[in-house]
């Protein structure tokens, strides 16, 4: 009797510890880097160029510049930030690649304001 008890204690045990695995797991997915992003006359500076794979990523554009910027990758962008104001631009990557990033007002790209971000 004692040792069915001893069981059933140990699959619960078990069975508990093997849900909360699976619900860090879950979390660990969703967890989002975070790069801070420096823009100004007419450049970016990312805190990292580079992630080492798929997954969710909170870009932190603020404008050091004495313009208007914004930030555009993988589709989405920011609005027009004043300067020294930030904004946060989350973005899921689900594949590897290179995904270009630029300031959309018209000729800060060709000025400079542009660049390459890569998942691994």
């Amino acid at each position: 009797m004692r040792q069915l008890a001893y069981r059933w204690i140990l699959a619960f045990t078990l069975l508990v510890g093997a849900s909360v695995g699976l619900v860090q797991v879950a979390q660990a997915r969703q967890a989002s880097t975070t790069i801070q992003v420096k823009g100004g006359e007419f450049f970016f500076k990312l805190s990292t160029k580079a992630l080492s794979k798929p997954g969710k990523v909170t870009f932190a554009f603020t404008n050091v510049g004495h313009v208007a910027h914004d930030f555009k990758i993988a589709g989405k962008v920011t609005p027009l930030i004043s300067p020294g104001k930030t904004a946060r631009l989350t973005v899921t990557f689900k594949r590897k690649g290179k995904f270009p990033y630029m300031c959309t007002v018209p000729g800060h790209a060709a000025a400079g304001m542009r660049g390459t971000f890569v998942v691994r």
